[in-house]
């Protein structure tokens, strides 16, 4: 497909419109649900919390501290999760690389499977909400710190040994999940419900939780988002150019696998958004990562809430699906399709 790219001057209203839309379809999902809405009353009882009127209090705490704080947090993640894997293939010069590609998901996989498994996961922890969250941040803070120390060599972080660092600690991780699975049966159920990811029982507190991790990464991101534009062509042309090529990939490295961890710290692993979100807006607005950057955070954040929709009214009498497996369903033909693409050497 060929790119369309925007001018600069087109990208303001562009970003501006889909800003509307993507923000608004965190407001859509809370129509959704076994108890069905209108938009009427959604924005009534929105509208009466915001400004402290009167409102039913059973639709006040569906509709704003069930579903709007989990659409909320849906969209939270989307954008992150697609923030992030922008910024893998920037840095990975691969269009194939996601969140995921570096191990920081499997390491945040392991830290709430060994709190589940301990049975501490519903502990008092950061904010009110159980130490599941503080577990998962953990394993992936440790996890990127395994990669970063495998990752170097000869004293340099090269993008070629991340990804083999990444692809081993990953591995070790996977089969330390799957050790805790074996010996705990009890625990089996919320391991695999965990690492399949969901926004059931998600609250405020999680999207609290997220955001300050959410703001540091993008901060950082954007920042650094000339470097990453410079990495995205080869280490030759970043030195031609002056740029520090190992400082700005260890950068941005630590700054996507911190949103990364934060997402998957309070959603569980959900695969695809990371890859197939920068992708498509790629291919629309070309290659410049400050555009992509924000155009793939409010896909990525809009493909998520829809998403959630979706696993919680598929399925009968109020029965829901993990989202990982909504987004896995509709992503896996699309990462095929690349592939293929990809392997004919056409242009990804």
């Amino acid at each position: 497909m060929r790119q369309i790219p925007l001018s600069g001057r087109r990208h303001a209203p562009a970003l501006a419109i889909l800003a509307v839309l993507s923000l608004g379809s965190a407001l859509a999902g809370c129509l959704f649900g076994p108890l069905r809405l209108d938009p009427a009353t959604v924005l009534h009882v929105v509208w009466a919390r915001l400004s402290g009127d009167a409102a039913d209090p059973a639709l006040s705490t569906i509709v704003v501290d069930i579903r709007l704080a989990r659409s909320c947090l849906a969209w939270l993640t989307g954008a992150a999760l697609a923030v992030a894997g922008a910024v893998f293939q920037g840095i990975l010069r691969n269009p194939l690389a996601d969140p995921f590609t570096i191990g920081v998901s499997t390491g945040a996989a392991f830290g709430a499977s060994l709190a589940i498994a301990a049975g501490a996961a519903g502990l008092g922890g950061a904010l009110g909400m159980g130490l599941l969250p503080v577990a998962a941040m953990a394993g992936a803070l440790a996890a990127l710190a395994a990669v970063l120390l495998l990752g170097r060599a000869g004293g340099r972080l090269r993008r070629e040994t991340v990804v083999l660092a990444g692809i081993v600690v990953a591995t070790f991780l996977s089969a330390l999940i799957s050790l805790l699975k074996s010996l705990d049966e009890e625990s089996l159920s919320s391991i695999v419900f965990w690492v399949m990811g969901s926004f059931q029982g998600r609250t405020w507190t999680h999207a609290t939780f997220l955001l300050p991790y959410l703001l540091a990464g993008l901060a950082a991101v954007v920042l650094y988002s000339r470097e990453l534009d410079i990495l995205s062509l080869g280490d030759d042309q970043a030195r031609m150019v002056g740029v520090d090529a190992d400082r700005a990939r260890l950068v941005l490295l630590v700054a996507a696998s911190l949103i990364t961890g934060a997402a998957v710290s309070v959603a569980g692993v959900i695969g695809f958004v990371g890859l197939v979100a920068p992708h498509l807006v790629r291919l629309v607005v070309g290659a410049e990562h400050r555009p992509l950057l924000a155009y793939a955070g409010l896909v990525g954040g809009a493909a998520l809430v829809w998403s959630d929709v979706l696993a919680r009214v598929l399925l009968p009498e109020g029965q829901e699906l993990p989202v990982g497996v909504i987004t896995a369903l509709a992503g896996g033909p699309f990462f095929c399709l690349l592939l293929r693409r990809k392997a004919r050497g056409e242009e990804p």
